[in-house]
């Protein structure tokens, strides 16, 4: 069995199943530095029924199904290293209803946050999962993404009611409900949440939406090193404060953000922190933050209450990514994250960058700190042997160096291809577990082969 049988089946797609290079091409690369496989074609569904059809005839044929979403993750999740069919949700991305009194949403996994909270606005009710990227809701769902706002709101684990799902067979199942809470069964929404699309295809998803609030303010402080800035967030979050978003930039990442925005910003350790509420509240958050601060070294605060200050300020933050690629044209990144308790992140983040510094690669830090959760992007010529090594044994001591303080190798990135090895020293026997689970829902092993789970 193979693709070629299974392809007079998948006819019935018209154009809608392509096999051009150019679309095989852009569905074979990630935003990474991992590129590993092409599929044998891409598929463009437009209903669930479809995506059952589709998943129904690559089980019979025994060929592997790769869901796409906007394509932004980076752990190679997406790829197709075995071959089989993408399926690209582009054109499944409707908002399928709105219910303002229960603060929920139903939509197609093709639909991007920034498009769904675009249709939120009017309604006083946005989605707050903000993982940086445009990504697609089906694809936040599959990963389990967070973000900046996660301190707050919670991760898609928090934020995903229900789901309807593709599972290999072509079956088609309905995990979760629109009520607050349940105590029916096994929690499938959880197990589908994450599963990185090895257990099925999500082709709706029911929303936990939030209020848009009253008041917003923001501000950039000023540290003079990086221990202090990290502890300011330590001892914030240990006080309560309520913050909506707490960001860190080390001194490299906020070169390269001055850089790419042309933006005058001082260049030392820098924290980026957003409060949400009634004005009265935003502004007792904001005091009591600052006396904080100031207790930490903090040298100065730069406010963005009006919106499209606080828009430029957040756009800015948002393209640290691309800002940093700019500092070493030419090159690609090996992007790694983990998250570790709060108490243990000033000593993760400081061992983390002497590591960093002792080595000739580049690798500005940033994160979402509030949640424990910090991220290094290190600059590495692909065509370079020895810098890629360099970086893959910094990743897999910053991965080490989380699990032995208590923490996770990943707090929003994932595994894919990218983490497959370090998955047995987090989970142990737990890892076969989630392997026998997967032969129980896909016996075939056909949905996004080789990520996630024991091969």
């Amino acid at each position: 069995m193979s693709f070629d049988t299974a392809l007079p089946d998948l006819s019935f797609l018209g154009d809608r199943l392509s096999r051009a290079r150019s679309v095989l091409d852009h569905h074979s690369q990630s935003e990474s530095y991992i590129h590993s496989g092409s599929p044998d074609a891409v598929a463009f569904p437009e209903t669930t029924a479809e995506v059952a059809q589709i998943a129904a005839i690559c089980s019979r044929h025994g060929v592997p199904m790769i869901g796409w979403g906007a394509g932004t993750s980076l752990e190679g999740h997406a790829l197709a290293v075995q071959g089989g069919v993408t399926v690209d949700f582009s054109r499944m991305d409707a908002i399928l209803a709105i219910y303002p009194e229960d603060m929920l949403a139903v939509v197609q996994p093709g639909i991007t946050r920034e498009a769904l909270n675009a249709e939120l606005r009017a309604t006083g009710l946005f989605f707050p999962v903000d993982p940086g990227a445009n990504a697609s809701l089906g694809g936040m769902a599959m990963t389990r993404a967070s973000g900046t706002t996660a301190v707050r709101y919670g991760t898609m684990r928090h934020n995903v009611l229900g789901l309807e799902v593709v599972l290999a067979s072509g079956q088609v199942i309905r995990t979760g409900s629109s009520a607050p809470k349940s105590s029916a069964g096994y929690d499938l929404t959880a197990l589908m949440v994450g599963s990185e699309g090895t257990l099925g295809l999500i082709t709706e998803l029911t929303l936990r939406l939030h209020g848009q609030p009253e008041a917003v303010s923001a501000a950039i402080c000023t540290f003079p090193d990086i221990a202090q800035a990290v502890d300011c967030v330590t001892a914030t979050i240990q006080m309560g404060i309520p913050m909506a978003r707490i960001e860190f930039m080390d001194t490299d990442a906020v070169a390269a953000c001055a850089a790419w925005s042309g933006q005058d910003m001082a260049l030392a350790p820098q924290l980026l922190v957003e409060f949400h509420g009634s004005p009265q509240g935003v502004a007792e958050q904001a005091e009591r933050f600052g006396e904080i601060a100031r207790d930490y070294g903090c040298g100065s605060f730069q406010w963005a209450k009006a919106q499209e200050d606080r828009a430029q300020l957040w756009k800015m933050r948002h393209a640290a990514y691309p800002a940093i690629l700019a500092t070493r044209p030419g090159c690609t990144a090996i992007v790694t994250d983990v998250c570790v308790p709060i108490s243990a992140l000033a000593e993760a983040v400081e061992e983390t960058r002497a590591d960093i510094a002792a080595t000739p690669i580049p690798g500005p830090i940033l994160g979402h700190v509030g949640d424990g959760n910090f991220h290094a992007i290190l600059l590495v010529r692909r065509e370079d042997p020895a810098e890629m090594a360099i970086a893959k044994r910094l990743s897999t001591r910053m991965a080490e160096r989380a699990l032995r303080l208590g923490g996770t190798i990943t707090g929003e990135h994932g595994i894919g291809i990218g983490k497959l090895g370090h998955m047995t020293a987090e989970h142990g026997p737990a890892w076969a577990v989630m392997g026998a689970i997967k032969q129980a829902l896909d016996p075939q092993g056909l949905m996004n082969p080789g990520k996630l789970v024991p091969q």
